[in-house]
């Protein structure tokens, strides 16, 4: 338990910003192993889930309950895409996040990086993965930046 502790606050620290890990991660998180490899595959808090290890990469998937917690507890993270307040209802039903709706983005992320997506005012709406880097995401002005795998209102 301790060294699933440990694995995941790093990962958290190395994907999302120094400290980010011990924040996100308090002593109490559950973890569910594989039970074919063992290995840590969701990390669940109070019976929700927090996040998904992938087997693929070894990085972290948020769930929304942990994109809000980042949000509203870690600024210093960086792994935010704002968004203009008015695609905010779209991309909150799962529709994916276009460069050309895009108005800030952290200067640390780059594309396949795992991101929370906020509206002007600093509310989440989504999380998924860049397809384009900080930079491109600003500079362009049409295909798809963030490939949202959840939205805040979609069942």
């Amino acid at each position: 338990m301790i060294n699933d502790l440990a694995r995941v606050r790093a990962v958290a620290d190395y994907q999302f910003g120094k400290g980010v890990g011990t924040k996100l991660f308090p002593e109490n998180v559950q973890f569910e192993h594989s039970p074919r490899t063992g290995r840590i595959r969701f990390i669940n808090l109070d019976g929700q889930r927090l996040a998904t290890l992938r087997p693929t990469d070894g990085l972290l998937s948020l769930s929304i309950k942990a994109a809000k917690f980042i949000a509203e507890n870690t600024p210093f993270a960086h792994c935010f895409v704002t968004v203009k307040t008015d695609v905010s209802e779209f991309i909150a039903k799962g529709g994916d996040v276009f460069a050309v709706h895009v108005v800030k983005v952290d200067d640390e992320i780059r594309a396949e990086d795992e991101v929370v997506v906020l509206d002007e005012v600093g509310k989440v709406l989504a999380v998924g993965k860049a397809t384009l880097s900080n930079v491109e995401m600003t500079a362009f002005k049409s295909g798809v930046a963030v490939k949202v795998r959840h939205g805040v209102e979609k069942k």
